[in-house]
């Protein structure tokens, strides 16, 4: 039985997986087209869950042909099917961060690096280890530097809301969040490099070549063709980006000189490191944040003012009765941590997760059991799974007090957005997100300093690709604070 299991799933009855992948080739064809142009992503899955009455399904995942040899997946769609992905006991995640393909490793410097590792790989330990440790060094460095990083964004968001009368937020906050991650892991300003100010369109391009199978632009129906030829057939040609990629490699190899000595310390290959160090600065954290900030702002913006007061209240009331920020405040402000999980809910940074049958492996969902194959993929989209109405009352809905208090808190074993449940760590053994911890402290602290500089703001939605895209179209400056 898998860890989803409980005392009571032997009384569900044991189905047949149903679905179907159709004819090789043509069948992974058209759930690609339905995927993302004739359906849309989030419709492609609930109307197959309707079409089967059930939330454990089989279908093709993008990108299929030619990228991908094997598209053929086992959906698992609800809050108690999904961790089947983390149980790493019963399933393998070697080659599979990305899904059913995984881009060419002369995008890392020709190693696998460690979100492609399963951890019965040696070297997994061994690069959780170095990231464990770096993260640890850094820790007292955080507040400092994003204070720093997030007084820059705000006042570059009040020039262009005068100047223009509205501003990107996602530009600004990439560019300076770029700034933050390479201070906070490489101890050096960026823009004392080589890099300059170029870091962040770098990575992203770098970012597009990895990612480009699984996204859409958002362009008028009739280029769909054009762009599934171009982004989901064949990939991106890994001479492309190279120049892109070394330019950050150089300057992150010249410049993290303390904790690549840390690195080589514990075992591990100096260039190795510093090719893993790219990547967990470049893909896992500036990509995270870089949807992760935009996601908290779009939320709490279309919430409206009653929540921006309450947020605002219970901020300024912490810090003034410690005496200014630090982060054992963040602990006391349970709307504002609320507000950061539910954003991480509803609208998870890392919508796909993938993981391989080690063994024949039975699983449940609500309402029946069924049993996956060894070697069979699984496949999770997790905005299904944390928006499981059958877990959360008003699951599709944005509700910023959820998990305020002791009921609220128990909810929280179903927010999967760093591989595992927020309940639980991550560790050298599983494949949970290695910053998770710092992750939930960036978003507080974006919510922090900006209800301790502003009452209120406005936001507009825009076209989203590697994530939610917004425009802030008026700020309220603090009347007190």
């Amino acid at each position: 039985m898998s860890s989803s299991s409980s005392s009571e799933s032997n009384n569900l009855p044991l189905k047949p997986i149903p679905g179907s992948y159709g004819s090789p080739f043509f069948g992974a064809i058209a759930d690609r087209r339905d995927f993302f142009y004739n359906l849309g992503r989030e419709k492609f899955f609930t109307s197959k869950i309707e079409k089967y009455q059930s939330t454990v399904f089989r279908t093709n995942m993008p990108p299929g042909p030619f990228i991908a040899s094997d598209p053929r997946v086992v959906a698992v769609l609800d809050a108690v099917s999904f961790p089947i992905l983390f149980d790493v006991s019963q399933v393998e995640k070697r080659d599979l961060f990305t899904g059913t393909y995984m881009p060419s490793t002369a995008l890392t410097g020709g190693y696998r690096v460690c979100s492609y590792l399963d951890p019965s790989e040696p070297k997994h330990a061994l690069i959780k280890r170095f990231l464990f440790s770096l993260l640890a060094a850094r820790h007292d460095k955080v507040l400092p530097l994003l204070k720093s990083s997030l007084s820059k964004i705000f006042m570059k968001l009040e020039q262009d809301i005068s100047a223009e009368g509205e501003a990107d937020f996602n530009t600004i906050s990439d560019n300076e969040s770029f700034n933050f991650v390479f201070k906070l892991f490489c101890g050096v300003d960026p823009n004392q490099t080589k890099l300059g100010s170029k870091g962040p369109k770098l990575i992203q391009n770098w970012l597009v070549a990895q990612l480009a199978p699984i996204v859409t632009l958002g362009l008028p129906k009739f280029l769909s063709l054009a762009e599934d030829l171009l982004l989901h057939t064949f990939p991106i040609p890994p001479f492309l980006v190279k120049s892109a990629y070394n330019k950050v490699y150089n300057a992150v190899s010249g410049s993290a000189t303390e904790a690549l000595d840390e690195a080589v310390r514990l075992g591990l290959q100096r260039e190795e490191a510093a090719h893993n160090l790219v990547f967990v600065l470049g893909f896992n954290t500036f990509g995270g944040v870089k949807v992760m900030f935009p996601s908290i702002m779009k939320w709490v913006g279309l919430a409206g003012e009653g929540l921006h007061k309450k947020l605002a209240d219970e901020i300024r009331t912490v810090v003034k009765a410690d005496g200014g920020l630090t982060l054992g405040s963040l602990d006391k402000m349970t709307l504002t941590k609320s507000v950061v999980w539910e954003a991480l809910r509803i609208e998870p940074p890392v919508p796909f997760q993938y993981a391989k049958a080690k063994k024949d492996i039975m699983i449940q969902s609500h309402d029946a059991r069924f049993e996956i194959k060894k070697g069979e993929m699984i496949f999770g989209y997790q905005p299904l799974a944390t928006r499981d109405p059958k877990v959360f009352e008003r699951a599709d809905e944005f509700v910023a007090d959820r998990f305020v208090g002791e009921e609220g808190e128990k909810l929280l074993k179903y927010v999967y957005w760093s591989n595992g449940r927020e309940t639980e760590d991550p560790s050298t053994e599983n494949k949970q997100c290695a910053g998770k911890n710092l992750v939930v402290m960036l978003g507080r602290l974006l919510l922090v300093e900006f209800f301790l500089q502003y009452d209120s703001f406005s936001i507009e939605e825009k076209t989203p690709v590697l994530g939610p895209a917004i425009a802030i179209k008026s700020l309220s400056k603090a009347k007190s604070v």
